[in-house]
């Protein structure tokens, strides 16, 4: 027997952060899953725990870290626990952070306390830093972002066999839920250099995945899903590679013809499975795959 890939750590560590600057309060809002590799085959050929730091022990990291660092954005944190583990332990060689970030907006009464926030219904910001003691790979993303255009968008010409029902259309509703990863070209070398601003980067990167949804006159939902990854390519010199997961949230035209109705692309049906799932990943020339295949294991 030969003891393969091993790691392991403190999963969905829920750690929120407020900063009291006066009367107006700041928030962050994390889930941080741990995970941790090195030499460990002791503790699982022979049950020795030498070498292990306890789970416990980095969830109390993740909350210390905290105060002490405090939370600029969630790459920043994922970078700080991420360099103290593999510096801090012989053992440890390699460290991977995930985050995901969970937004509250201030709700705007007036007055000066301004203490009050809403969590707000959109997407889930999400983040990976992996350290090896020398390399680092930094993955932003974010995941149930749902978008919908109600028009500029068919599809027909497709392949048809003895199965094939599904009717053309010249005019649809094109809606899904975006999963995105995008990975920067900084690897801890000193060219290229890091996002400045990894919140600037973030809100970017999105801003250009919703501008090419909203600019496609879409023929397919992958020629729609390849725009969107080409432009925060083309767009933001700093990532390298973006891989996009796009459930189709399927609208069907509703049969109104029992009740003497004529649906002209006005009332449809919600389907929320099966669904169609779209997924690639589109990457900067020359820049070799980094991101994990497995989108839902963020």
């Amino acid at each position: 027997m030969i003891l393969g890939q091993n790691q392991y750590g403190k999963a969905e560590n829920r750690v929120v952060r407020v900063v009291r600057d006066g009367a107006t309060h700041h928030i962050k809002d994390l889930s941080v899953s741990v995970s941790l590799s090195g030499d460990m085959e002791d503790v699982h050929l022979s049950g020795s725990n030498a070498n292990v730091l306890t789970t416990d022990t980095t969830k109390n990291t993740v909350f210390a870290f905290a105060k002490e660092h405090g939370i600029a954005s969630a790459e920043q944190f994922g970078i700080h626990l991420a360099r103290h583990f593999v510096t801090s332990q012989e053992s440890i060689r390699s460290a991977r952070i995930r985050i995901e970030e969970y937004a509250w907006e201030r709700i705007g009464v007036p007055g000066p306390q301004q203490h009050s926030f809403v969590r707000t219904n959109q997407e889930t910001r999400t983040a990976q830093i992996t350290f090896d003691g020398g390399a680092w790979q930094i993955v932003s993303g974010l995941k149930d972002l749902v978008v919908l255009n109600s028009t500029d968008s068919e599809f027909h010409g497709y392949v048809k066999d003895r199965y094939t029902t599904l009717p053309e259309t010249r005019d649809r509703v094109l809606a899904t839920q975006v999963h995105a990863r995008w990975r920067h070209a900084w690897t801890g070398d000193a060219a290229p250099e890091p996002p400045g601003d990894w919140d600037r980067s973030y809100r970017q990167a999105r801003e250009h995945l919703l501008a090419a949804f909203a600019g496609t006159y879409s023929l397919s939902l992958q020629q729609t899903l390849y725009q969107m990854g080409s432009r925060v390519i083309d767009h933001c010199p700093g990532i390298d590679e973006i891989r996009l997961s796009l459930p189709n949230k399927h609208h069907f035209l509703a049969d109104l013809t029992p009740f003497g109705l004529k649906n002209d692309n006005e009332v449809y049906y919600a389907a929320d499975r099966p669904y169609g799932l779209i997924e690639a990943t589109i990457l900067r020339d020359g820049a070799e795959p980094g991101i994990p295949v497995d989108m839902t294991n963020l």
